[in-house]
């Protein structure tokens, strides 16, 4: 009776040991909610796992979170856009080596009625100093995202002080892109947005962008496998194989390849190197 339940234990175990390896063929991606807001990674990620195998399981959160979560060894790869932030990650030791991936921009958003009068404008310093001078809304992610640290890098070259102003007409949300959006819209509040979650946005009403063109809205993404010596747990074969592919000429392909309503969300520059 023993001898038989021995067997029965075995040959369970026998057929479970490849489910178990089959679930463990995943990888942890760090990353930010402008990449899955926009709808990115719904189309990226099959290609790789179709190809590969690997699951890919995105935690989409702020920039500063993700890093924050990578550095404390909760994932294998990071995907956001703070470079610095990124660079200061891979120097403290967290992070093996940082590649350029893709880059699109900033945008500010507001109602078609444009109290500030600043739609047309290119010059987003002047733009938001007409904006805090005629104290119209503005809604702030307010969440250490790489989109808020961009938004407070373009406050800090102008003379407002946004401290004084927080609680008033500048409202910090704590929230993602796509929540901080819809607070914009509805409270008639201008945001920065990257333009890829503006794009897919489907909540717009009658708001549109106001303020493009600036070379300071530049919105460059990096990728970076999390150190395998300072965090024994990461899947450091399965997680190079992604940053491997993502900066591939097949991944490069695929970014420049996804669209929404025909218009380009990603425009791929892996082949800038390693930085």
């Amino acid at each position: 009776m023993i001898r038989r339940a021995f067997l029965g234990l075995a040959a369970a175990l026998a057929f479970s040991a490849p489910a178990l390896a089959q679930d463990d063929s995943f990888i942890i991606v760090q990353s930010t909610t402008s990449t899955q807001n926009s709808g990115l990674f719904d189309y990226l990620l099959p290609i790789f796992t179709d190809k590969t195998g690997i699951e890919v399981r995105v935690v989409a959160v702020g920039t500063g979170q993700a890093i924050k979560n990578a550095a404390n060894g909760d994932g294998d790869v990071l995907f956001v856009h703070a470079k610095p932030a990124e660079e200061k990650f891979v120097a403290d030791g967290d992070g093996v080596e940082r590649f350029d991936v893709m880059y699109n921009d900033f945008v500010i958003v507001g109602p078609a009625g444009d109290p500030a009068g600043v739609g047309g404008m290119s010059d987003v310093t002047a733009a938001m100093e007409m904006i805090a001078e005629a104290e119209a809304p503005f809604a702030s992610r307010g969440d250490d995202s790489g989109t808020h640290k961009a938004e407070l890098r373009l406050w800090g070259e102008t003379d407002v002080d946004i401290s004084a102003a927080s609680g008033g007409w500048y409202r910090e949300t704590g929230s993602g892109m796509g929540a901080t959006l819809n607070a914009a819209t509805g409270m008639g509040a201008y945001a920065l947005t990257d333009r890829a979650t503006w794009i897919a946005f489907g909540n717009k009403g009658d708001y549109v962008i106001q303020v493009e063109g600036d070379e300071k809205m530049f919105n460059q993404y990096g990728i970076i496998l999390v150190n395998p010596e300072t965090h024994p747990n990461v899947k450091a074969d399965l997680g190079q194989q992604f940053v491997d592919w993502i900066i591939s000429a097949e991944g490069q392909d695929a970014i420049a390849a996804y669209t929404v309503d025909g218009q380009q969300l990603f425009f791929p520059n892996a082949n800038s190197g390693a930085m």
